[in-house]
């Protein structure tokens, strides 16, 4: 990852979505040679000189303050989810060579975590790390996701599976939106682990083969995914909206644990139910359309 480049674009494209109106500005008619606020309206906002301002958005955070930093994260008008992506840019840029860490390329799963993961009978669930590898599932969870786990990988990455694999455009009924959440989780954990090889080569790998990665990449937007609700088409059981918790574990950085979950009641709780008694007397290595 290029630390520098991705502060000069995510500020660039940050500053480009807001219009002198929306910052409050004064505005004198005429045409407008930029997209959005200029540098010098950021600076202002910012109470920072345009020189200063100009120099941060050339992609240099070295010794930036965290006041400074939440000056531009309030005139750009960030959300939580952007301020602390700037936040992360910026330590980044203040980490030296010699003290940066990597993580290990493959994250163990801790025999407790995959005992409650066994234990969620009812709920379909699965740990991830950040680069959005699945390094450990229930049997429910796996029927769910089964036309991810169809190519037989032995390690089934969700960002290559949406953007790589034909059959993604079916499963997720919502394609678009779902490519778009897969990208800024990318995008979020680069930020937060720019050294990671592991990550930086599966960026590359979906660049090169998918154009609509790469205009979702080039985007810099950034997410925190955490609640909400996700659509499927399961190829067995049909339509599934699923509530989701996505929980970070404490004990095992960059580790996330995901659940869905439906309302008793509800077509999707009906729906969940038959893919349970489905994954049940199915094999888990048979294909999802049998």
């Amino acid at each position: 990852m290029d630390n520098q480049g991705d502060v000069r674009e995510f500020l660039a494209t940050r500053r480009a979505r807001i219009t002198p109106e929306q910052a409050g500005l004064p505005t004198f008619g005429g045409t407008r040679r930029v997209a959005g606020l200029r540098r010098a309206e950021v600076a202002l906002l910012a109470g920072v000189s345009p020189d200063y301002y100009t120099r941060l958005e050339r992609g240099n955070l070295s010794g930036v303050s965290d006041s400074v930093l939440d000056a531009i994260a309030r005139a750009l008008q960030l959300d939580e989810a952007e301020r602390s992506h700037l936040y992360d840019l910026a330590r980044a840029a203040n980490t030296s060579p010699r003290t940066r860490q990597r993580r290990p390329a493959r994250q163990q799963i801790r025999p407790g975590v995959q005992s409650l993961l066994d234990a969620m009978t009812d709920a379909p669930a699965f740990v991830r790390n950040g680069r959005l590898d699945i390094l450990a599932i229930n049997p429910l969870g796996r029927a769910l996701y089964a036309p991810a786990f169809a190519t037989g990988a032995s390690t089934v990455n969700l960002a290559r599976f949406c953007f790589l694999d034909p059959a993604a455009e079916t499963f997720y009924p919502d394609w678009d939106n779902a490519a778009d959440t897969t990208v800024n989780l990318l995008r979020t954990e680069a930020g937060r682990d720019p050294y990671n090889k592991a990550l930086s080569d599966l960026v590359g790998e979906l660049a090169t083969r998918s154009d609509d990665f790469r205009t979702r990449w080039a985007a810099h937007n950034v997410r925190l995914h955490h609640t909400g609700v996700k659509h499927f088409q399961h190829p067995i059981v049909g339509r599934l909206d699923l509530a989701f918790e996505a929980m970070p574990l404490p004990a095992d950085p960059g580790l996330t644990l995901t659940a869905y979950s439906a309302q008793t009641g509800t077509a999707a709780h009906d729906t969940l139910r038959l893919l349970a008694s489905w994954a049940a007397t199915t094999p888990s290595n048979a294909p999802a359309d049998q």
